[in-house]
């Protein structure tokens, strides 16, 4: 049995190797629209403002997310500057700390092999690597549920929730439970607190819950949330109802932003797990020992972790893919344990499995590159040939992971080979990421505007926004005819400024003394060409052109081609 020495090494060395994924070469794309740049200008704002109580973004109050993350990225902001690698550490680093987390209750329920490969599983899933280099708020939630039922399950090890260890891992979990709130709202207690139920109840172990600790727990979890929501409350009114109303109820059950069907994480989950979730199925076999019951438990509290949170955000129509991160963990256990049966499998039984997993990659790998070859035209050269080399190196990785254990007697190669080809190909889809960038951000566009911005300009959007566009220009934008996810709180006073209501006041602006630059689609340049004096173009990318008022407009770039 490993010692406390070796547990803490071991787990070191895991964060460390997770570090290595994450951390090189964060902060070289530019920030995606609209998660990365409403979340940078937000952190920007709050740095700048020292007020850290009342979110803002464009310089009007935001309250659709609570602000622990906005905290982590303007502290990073105060330490390495606003820019790309400060807004994305945190994510990078509740993913590290999410990943430490997974091994360390891996370890607890099956040892220190199925430890370090759930670490490998979820480190090296394609979602849960994509979102660990991403700035937005999932990761921060996904940690603190994953530290949450970890320290849950580390209680409820103790029978009866026990005095002693028994009640500081449950008050630990509350303490996660208060933070996941912070991050991200009370989704966080719901599904962690349904996960806890639906499980004691399954075992049998109804009796116990009236020994848990639920008065000092629920007065950790109050000492931790209510002082920001009480000042959030004092200093904005409305902001309750807003926040508990708008935000979780309606968007639960009304919102249809992000429409999706029911299947949508059908799709999410295998993709963004695979190849690992192929051992699932082996990992949800019953133990054939003296530990077959607690075996048992174990994996039904794995489950039902990931089935509730797999159906509750099925449910709603607004969903996004990072939604379910937080199940990730309860998989890569799973999957750890699968890979881990390996090497207690006779070799017949081993060498069949490693075959067909290998067999199933290669048409995976052949498929994708025939669809690609497909939609050739129809992508840039550079990311085709980027996702080209990703199909090769799935079947690459297939075809030498099983030769290397074609007589089903060296797992551990298969293994390592399976997860140095995920770090190949994982490298190789950050670096395609790079060739969206035309498609997801504006960063170009930003720095060719500001040569003609100074103090007492206005910069504006028209009839949409751009999210990143205060944070990389140091200007409000002002949005013109459009309000869009500012409109909750558009009518503050100190609001007015980020916005020019409608195409009459435009035109008065446009005309006037003053520096004006302007963000327009390409579908509206038409529109705009009405405007005295004409608009002179100053500056492109992707489908938005930037236009200027003044006559001396610096051209930082030629888009007569792209005006064609």
């Amino acid at each position: 049995m490993a010692t406390a020495r070796q547990r803490v090494f071991r787990l070191g060395l895991i964060a460390a190797a997770a570090l290595i994924l994450y951390l090189p070469g964060l902060g070289r794309p530019p920030l995606w629209e609209p998660d990365e740049g409403r979340y940078a200008e937000i952190a920007r704002e709050m740095y700048l403002s020292h007020d850290y109580v009342t979110p803002r973004d464009d310089f009007v109050r935001y309250f659709e997310k609570p602000p622990l993350v906005y905290w982590s990225e303007a502290a990073a902001i105060s330490i390495f500057g606003a820019h790309e690698f400060a807004i994305r550490l945190p994510a990078a680093l509740f993913s590290v700390a999410q990943v430490v987390v997974t091994a360390a209750l891996a370890e607890v329920m099956f040892g220190d092999a199925v430890a370090i490969l759930a670490a490998i599983a979820l480190a090296l899933s394609p979602l849960f690597f994509g979102f660990a280099r991403f700035a937005t708020l999932d990761p921060a939630l996904a940690f603190f549920m994953t530290a949450a039922m970890a320290a849950f399950y580390m209680s409820a090890r103790k029978r009866d929730f026990g005095e002693g260890d028994g009640h500081r891992w449950f008050w630990l979990s509350a303490a996660m439970l208060a933070l996941g709130t912070l991050a991200k709202g009370p989704v966080a207690p719901l599904l962690c607190g349904s996960i806890a139920l639906i499980w004691i109840l399954v075992e049998g172990r109804a009796r116990e819950i009236s020994r848990i600790p639920w008065i000092s727990s629920i007065a950790i979890y109050g000492a931790i949330t209510i002082p920001w929501f009480a000042l959030a409350a004092y200093r904005n009114p409305g902001f309750l109802e807003f926040f508990f109303i708008h935000e979780h109820f309606h968007r639960y059950l009304v919102e249809t932003e992000h429409g999706w069907g029911p299947w949508f994480f059908i799709p999410i989950v295998i993709g963004g797990a695979w190849p690992w979730i192929f051992f699932v199925p082996l990992g949800l076999r019953d133990a054939d020992s003296v530990e077959a019951v607690s075996h048992r438990s174990k994996l039904r509290f794995l489950m039902i972790w990931f089935a509730v949170i797999f159906v509750f955000f099925s449910i709603p129509r607004a969903k996004l893919g990072s939604y379910v991160l937080p199940a990730m963990p309860a998989l890569a256990i799973l999957a750890g344990a699968g890979m881990a049966s390996l090497w207690t499998l006779d070799r017949n039984s081993s060498r069949r499995i490693c075959a067909l997993f290998a067999s199933l990659n290669l048409l995976i790998a052949i498929a994708a590159a025939i669809a690609l070859f497909a939609a050739r035209d129809r992508m840039p050269f550079e990311l085709a040939d980027d996702t080209y080399l990703i199909a090769g190196l799935l079947g690459a990785t297939a075809i030498v992971s099983f030769t290397l254990n074609r007589d089903g007697t060296r797992p551990g190669v298969f293994a390592m080979v399976l997860a140095l080809g995920m770090i190949l190909i994982a490298g190789t889809a950050a670096r395609a990421r790079r060739h969206l960038d035309v498609f997801a951000s504006y960063r170009n566009l930003a720095g060719q505007v500001s040569s003609n911005l100074h103090p007492g300009c206005i910069l504006a959007s028209y009839r949409h926004d751009v999210h990143s566009l205060p944070f990389y220009t140091g200007f409000r934008e002002a949005l013109v005819s459009y309000r869009g996810e500012l409109a909750p709180f558009g009518d503050s006073p100190d609001a007015a400024a980020s916005f020019i209501d409608n195409d009459e006041a435009l035109r008065k602006l446009w005309a006037s003394e003053k520096c004006f630059v302007l963000i327009a689609n390409r579908k509206d340049l038409a529109t705009l060409d009405t405007l005295t004096p004409t608009p002179a173009i100053i500056g492109c990318e992707g489908k938005k052109f930037a236009l200027s008022n003044a006559r001396d407009a610096h051209r930082a770039v030629d888009c007569r081609s792209e005006h064609l």
